[in-house]
């Protein structure tokens, strides 16, 4: 299993970590991402009810962060202003507009 963190523009947005299979996982972050933005999931994954029943799979996995071993992807919802920063949807690989390290 891996965790998925899943950060929402909503303003109580608690920011949750679910554990997925790795099925469930490559469905999400193909090619060796680790930073996805649900409306490109979708996008991407050209079964709708595939996708829904991954995602609902997911969600009753709910992991306790203390006991979270680790992030594995974060899914990001609504913040379309994030996804400048994470060009090749890789989390080490983020940068500000121009090339500029965020780290």
């Amino acid at each position: 299993m891996k965790n998925i963190q899943v950060i929402d523009g909503a303003v109580n947005c608690v920011y949750d970590i679910f554990a997925a299979t790795d099925e469930e996982f490559a469905l999400i972050f193909p090619d060796g991402q680790d930073i996805a933005f649900i409306d490109e999931v979708y996008e991407r994954v050209s079964d709708d009810a595939t996708l829904n029943r991954a995602l609902e799979a997911l969600w009753a996995r709910r992991v306790v962060k203390a006991q979270a071993m680790g992030i594995h992807g974060q899914l990001f919802y609504e913040l379309e202003e994030k996804k400048v920063f994470y060009a090749t949807r890789r989390d080490e690989e983020a940068e500000n507009p121009g090339g500029y390290p965020l780290r």
